[in-house]
């Protein structure tokens, strides 16, 4: 199973966008689990290397330099997720898992 860990500003929305792109994802056959944490965690949670794939919230790409170069040092990708991928509709749904999709 590939794992994907969202980083937001508080963890909430992500909370919601990672539960249903999981659900979304699995529907279509993938076994792709996506996870969400702070920004407070995000740089632990990288350092950890636990995840496959690092996305960055767009409420919280002024840390996207940090998270990109704590990536770096671990061999693990760090993605900005574009806006339209970040909203809880089918459509943002189905974004943000061709992004996962694409970047895994």
């Amino acid at each position: 199973m590939a794992k994907v860990l969202i980083i937001c500003a508080a963890g909430m929305s992500s909370s919601l966008m990672a539960k249903k792109t999981t659900e979304f994802l699995k529907g279509k056959g993938h076994d792709i689990e996506v996870d969400a944490v702070s920004a407070t965690e995000g740089g632990k949670a990288i350092a950890a290397a636990e995840y496959d794939l690092y996305l960055i919230s767009p409420q919280t790409k002024m840390y996207f330099k940090q998270f990109e170069e704590a990536g770096a040092k671990v061999g693990k990708p760090i993605v900005q997720i574009p806006p339209q991928a970040y909203i809880p509709i089918p459509m943002g749904i189905e974004k943000m898992a061709n992004l996962i999709l694409e970047k895994i």
